[in-house]
């Protein structure tokens, strides 16, 4: 076979396991496989439906700032209205956001809306990790182990005691005496 035409078979072959390699789906591109890690970002303030309940009409501005926190807004422009939002978005996870409006007649709350917030577990459950640890260990040692250690370190006082022998300082240690760090003054 001549030499031209092997390596024309070579360059063909390479460009259709190219083309093959291309339109195949992101799953199998191996560009995809290694992603770059994106840090979590968590804006605003979470107001839990706890924190809802507590909201009543005729608080003071100090009390809703007291139950649900400084608002994320206050606009000059519509000094009758926080509007306090939360975003979160993390890494393979849709991103959520919360968003919810007091209004105020003066100092007083007239009215508040916005979104169904969560409650607290139910936030706190979806932040889980998706990332699964497997069974924990038991942390106290059954009778048997017991057993087991007393008899193994019962087996073994001669090498413990060589050890310990090795390891004590002698009786009479010397002292060592070093120079002062300046020179007397003559």
């Amino acid at each position: 076979m001549p030499a031209n035409h092997r390596y024309s078979i070579q360059t063909a072959s390479i460009v259709l396991a190219c083309a093959v390699l291309a339109s195949c789906s992101s799953a199998v591109n191996p560009v995809n496989w290694v992603t770059p890690y994106r840090v979590d970002v968590i804006q605003g303030n979470f107001i839990s439906s706890e924190q809802v309940e507590q909201l009543r009409p005729g608080m003071s501005r100090d009390q809703v700032r007291a139950v649900l926190g400084t608002p994320l807004m206050a606009s000059l422009f519509h000094a009758d209205r926080w509007d306090y939002v939360f975003t979160l978005k993390r890494q393979g996870v849709d991103s959520q956001t919360y968003k919810y409006t007091v209004f105020f007649n003066g100092d007083q709350l007239e009215r508040f809306a916005g979104d169904a917030m969560p409650s607290e577990a139910e936030f706190i459950a979806k932040l889980d990790n998706k990332r699964k640890l497997g069974k924990v260990p038991p942390l106290e040692a059954t009778e048997e182990q017991l057993k087991a250690a007393e008899k193994s370190s019962a087996a073994r006082p001669a090498a413990g005691a060589a050890a310990a022998a090795v390891a004590a300082p002698p009786a009479n240690p010397q002292t060592t005496v070093y120079p002062p760090l300046e020179s007397p003054k003559q």
